[in-house]
C-alpha cells in the first residue's frame, strides 16, 4: 500500500500548512479523503504533488481561480486550453512590467531632480505627488 499521511505530514511535505489545506479543500482545489470510522483522514503522495502545483502556479502569479482551471486540466489531452490560460496570464504579466517600468522612469527622475534641488525649499517629489492628488480630485 502506498505511503499515507496525516494532515500535519502533508503540510510539512508540501510546505503548505494545514488552513490553507483546509482552505483549499473548501474551495474544491484539493480532494478531501474518507475519514474512516473512529479514525483519522489520511492522505497520499497526490495530494502532496497536488499542493506543490498549486503553491508554484501560484507563485507564478494565478488565481486560485485560475489554478481551479488549470487542475480541471490537468489529464494532458488539453493543452491548448492551458496554453490559453498561461498565454493569458504571460500578456497580464508583461502589462504590468510595462507599468512598472513607466512608474521607475518617472520615480528615478524625480529622486534625480530632489538631488538637484539641495537646499531649496520645495521638493520635486513631493510637488509632483501634491500636483497629482490635485489632478485625481
Amino acid at each position: 500500500m502506498a505511503e499515507r499521511f496525516t494532515i500535519g505530514v502533508l503540510g510539512r511535505e508540501s510546505g503548505v500548512n494545514i488552513e490553507t489545506i483546509r482552505f483549499y479543500q473548501r474551495r474544491g482545489l484539493l480532494e478531501e479523503p474518507e475519514r474512516p470510522p473512529g479514525g483519522i483522514r489520511r492522505y497520499a503522495p497526490t495530494h502532496v504533488r497536488r499542493l506543490r502545483f498549486i503553491r508554484k502556479a501560484q507563485a507564478l502569479g494565478f488565481s486560485l481561480d485560475e489554478v481551479s482551471e488549470l487542475l480541471a486540466l490537468e489529464d494532458g489531452r488539453h493543452c491548448g486550453e492551458a496554453e490559453r490560460i498561461g498565454s493569458a496570464k504571460l500578456a497580464t504579466v508583461r502589462d504590468r512590467m510595462a507599468q512598472l517600468r513607466k512608474v521607475e522612469r518617472a520615480l528615478a527622475m524625480l529622486v534625480n531632480r530632489c538631488h538637484r534641488n539641495v537646499g531649496k525649499v520645495c521638493c520635486p517629489l513631493i510637488a509632483a505627488l501634491e500636483r497629482a492628488e490635485r489632478n485625481d480630485r
